[in-house]
Formats: C-alpha cells, sequence, structure tokens
C-alpha cells in the first residue's frame, strides 16, 4: 500500500493539468474524468495527507466500488465516469484525479475544489517535498548511469580478453606439441650398436695382436 502511495505521489507531482473549481458549502459538483478507459480510481489528495481512493468506476451499469463504506453517501458516479460529490463539505476539499486500473498507470488532469471564503489549496506537495523527490531521482538516475557504465566495461573489457586469452591458449598448445615432438624424437631414436661393436672388437684385436708380439731381435 505504502509503494502504491508512493507510485500514486510521483505520478500526481508530475501532473500540470490542475483546474481550479470554485463552489459554495453544501452545494454538488461534478467533475469529469478526461480518460477514455473501461474502469477508472477515483482519487482524493489532500495536503499532507497520502492519496486516497475514493471508488473504482465502471463504463458498465455495474455500480461502483467503494474501498470504504462511508464514501457511499458522499461520493457517486455518472455515465462515463463523472464523480458526483453530494453536499460539500470542508472534508471534501482537495485535488481530484481519476486513474485507469492497468498498467501503466495515466492520471487525468486533476480538479482541485474550494469555497468562495476560503483560500485556494495549495499545491500537492510543499518545496521541500519536492526537493526530496528530485533529490531521490536524481540519485537513482545517477545509480541507473553507473550501473549501466560498469556493465558496458565489463562486456567491452571480456571482448578484448577472449582474444588474448585465445591466442595464448594456442601459443601454450604449439608448444606442448613441439615439446612432445622432441621428447618423441629422442624417445626412439635409433643407436647403430654394429658399428660400434665392430669398433670395440677392432680396437680389442690391435691390442691383444700388439701384446702377442716378440720384441725384435
Amino acid at each position: 500500500m505504502k509503494i502504491l502511495q508512493l507510485q500514486l505521489y510521483v505520478l500526481i507531482c508530475c501532473q500540470y493539468g490542475v483546474a481550479d473549481l470554485l463552489t459554495d458549502l453544501g452545494s454538488n459538483v461534478i467533475i469529469n474524468c478526461d480518460l477514455d478507459e473501461n474502469e477508472v480510481y477515483w482519487i482524493l489528495l489532500k495536503t499532507a495527507d497520502p492519496p486516497t481512493v475514493i471508488l473504482r468506476s465502471f463504463s458498465t451499469q455495474t455500480p461502483p466500488f467503494y474501498p470504504n463504506k462511508t464514501f457511499r453517501k458522499k461520493y457517486s458516479v455518472q455515465f462515463k465516469h463523472r464523480l458526483v460529490i453530494n453536499n460539500v463539505t470542508a472534508d471534501e476539499l482537495g485535488v481530484y484525479y481519476c486513474m485507469n486500473t492497468e498498467t501503466p498507470p495515466k492520471l487525468s488532469n486533476s480538479t482541485r475544489i474550494y469555497f468562495n471564503e476560503s483560500v485556494p489549496i495549495t499545491e500537492c506537495l510543499n518545496q521541500k517535498q519536492w526537493q526530496i523527490i528530485i533529490t531521490i531521482s536524481a540519485l537513482m538516475n545517477g545509480l541507473l548511469v553507473i550501473v549501466v557504465i560498469g556493465l558496458v566495461k565489463v562486456f567491452v573489457v571480456g571482448n578484448r580478453r577472449s582474444p588474448e586469452r585465445t591466442q595464448q591458449l594456442n601459443t601454450d598448445l604449439q608448444q606442448t606439441q613441439v615439446t612432445e615432438q622432441h621428447q618423441d624424437q629422442l624417445q626412439y631414436a635409433e643407436v647403430d650398436f654394429s658399428k660400434l661393436r665392430r669398433n670395440i672388437r677392432s680396437s680389442q684385436i690391435n691390442s691383444t695382436y700388439a701384446a702377442l708380439q716378440l720384441p725384435k731381435s
């Protein structure tokens, strides 16, 4: 409910079409809804109070729905969602809106009613509240910009690193293949033992022959 009230605050404060309706104490007032919708909410906003949903109006002959039964005696609807305020008192002074029941929400232009002897009701939010809303909006926008920039950086850096990683993997794979080839050459290198044996036998025979030769007289 608090989230809905905050959304109504933001939506209502962003509306600029406000019409002042001067009336007399105890008279009946009719307010038109300029939304072309099948169903609408009628909302009352008073200064320093949260928005109040008065009723839900239907385009058919279905009776309006009242979230608060005390509104039945004071408010009613006519054709095309016209809101009727019976026997206006000081409690009914405020700003009235009609809003659609679907998403995204849309608000009509507002109608502000006041008495002859009373000063027109001030804006829905004072300057301090406006500053708070603007500050919150700026902070949220700034945070959104930071998040977007961070995502873009991660995406760009990731795309840059992918070719470098691929190239490094290819280089490591080539080095591994070269190392394996050297190991295979060393492992399967053939040794000519026949020549080695011939050399060994020849040297042995020469040594034996030299030992058997008698010294010349």
